[in-house]
């Protein structure tokens, strides 16, 4: 974004989810007192945030993004305020905010292919990012075995779609690859 000075290839969606996904996650990890989920999803939520602020920043579109980030915010707000005001029980809060968690987790790794007609239909890979995809396999991986080793089901079963779709992804980029796309060819000429 900062080098094009544009985010037209960019999708928002993407780091809107996550940084609310960051945000829930963190919430779980202090009600379980899980001090690794803590720290990734305090680094997490922080840096999503700032690329949140760049995007909008360079984004022609303000007031939709601004909109989408009350909105999903708003989701958020309720969401805390349901779980620390009106679930007493300690085991049910945890219970139903891991629940909640995978809800955001299972979205934030669907998010990406909200393009994948348009991705389809011009052939072009153009709108995904390979670094992403890869560090998304690898992260939705660790997260996976890491849900299996404490055996939570909340920390593994959300992170199996986003291995799902990152292997989809990747096979989008078998099946168009950058050096096919005319778009990719011109901007390295």
């Amino acid at each position: 974004m900062q080098r094009t000075r544009s985010v037209d290839s960019i999708q928002f969606l993407p780091f809107l989810t996550t940084d609310v996904n960051n945000l829930g996650w963190l919430s779980y990890g202090v009600l379980k007192g899980d001090g690794t989920l803590i720290i990734v999803n305090t680094v997490g939520a922080v840096l999503q945030t700032l690329y949140i602020l760049v995007y909008l920043h360079y984004s022609p579109q303000k007031h939709a993004v601004l909109l989408q980030t009350a909105a999903l915010l708003g989701v958020l707000l309720l969401g805390y305020g349901y779980f620390w005001l009106l679930v007493p029980d300690l085991e049910a809060r945890l219970q139903q905010l891991g629940l909640f968690c995978s809800v955001f987790t299972i979205s934030m790794y669907l998010s990406p292919l909200a393009d994948l007609a348009k991705i389809i239909k011009t052939k072009s890979t153009q709108r995904l990012s390979f670094s992403l995809t890869v560090a998304t396999f690898l992260s939705s991986s660790s997260w996976s075995i890491y849900g299996v080793r404490l055996g939570d089901p909340y920390i593994t079963v959300p992170n199996l779609p986003g291995i799902l779709t990152s292997l989809v992804r990747l096979g989008l980029f078998c099946k168009y690859p950058p050096e096919h796309d005319r778009k990719y060819r011109l901007l390295q000429t």
